[in-house]
């Protein structure tokens, strides 16, 4: 099942982007691998033993590899994207290989998570204004993984300066937050450069 979530404004610009990414992934098969994130399953055991229940939060999921992903490892997961078109793929795959994900149609400039997560993902996507809210939804002891675009000089491609992070900037950002950086990277030598955080917010007492 898919939620539907109106968006309080947005307007134009909400449906441009709900059109720009329905069209990609019209336009392939998939638009990422089957698999989850490398650094996602990379991170799995050390993230299993950190978090202190099972409710995880995917941002900007996509097709939802990594929502399923996690569904499949015993977590109560809800996964949130403009594209109709992304999700109902989602929502199709996740069916047929028996995993239970709550997919949320939402426009992530307005929406912002209810309630509390154990685990929330925010992969290649960037809104700063959203994480502190991120961060305030966490549980106690709860994990942030986050992983996005480098501005470095080995980019390829033509990218919005907006939505890039500059180098030191992740590390910057959490900082500020109550909790502890777990692991902070940048690979600027990739040809898609990414910097990488795991984040734990403070736990009580």
């Amino acid at each position: 099942m898919i939620s539907r979530i109106k968006s309080s404004g947005g307007g134009a610009a909400m449906d441009g982007d709900r059109i720009k990414w329905d069209r990609r992934y019209r336009e392939v098969e998939r638009f990422f691998s089957l698999g989850p994130s490398r650094f996602l399953a990379d991170s799995l055991v050390r993230v299993l033993s950190l978090v202190p229940g099972r409710k995880a939060l995917d941002l900007a999921c996509g097709e939802g590899r990594n929502s399923i992903y996690l569904a499949q490892q015993g977590f109560e997961v809800s996964g949130v994207d403009i594209s109709p078109v992304g999700l109902e793929r989602g929502r199709r795959r996740a069916a047929d290989l028996g995993g239970s994900v709550r997919f949320i149609e939402a426009d992530l400039d307005d929406w912002r998570p209810q309630g509390s997560y154990d685990l929330i993902l925010n992969f290649n996507f960037l809104m700063r204004g959203l994480l502190p809210s991120l961060v305030d939804s966490l549980s106690p002891g709860g994990v942030v993984l986050m992983e996005t675009i480098l501005d470095a000089p080995s980019l390829q491609g033509e990218h919005r300066k907006e939505y890039l992070l500059q180098p030191g900037e992740l590390g910057t950002i959490f900082a500020a937050f109550d909790g502890r950086v777990l692991l902070l990277e940048e690979d600027a030598c990739l040809e898609t450069p990414v910097a990488r955080v795991l984040f734990q917010k403070q736990k009580k007492g």
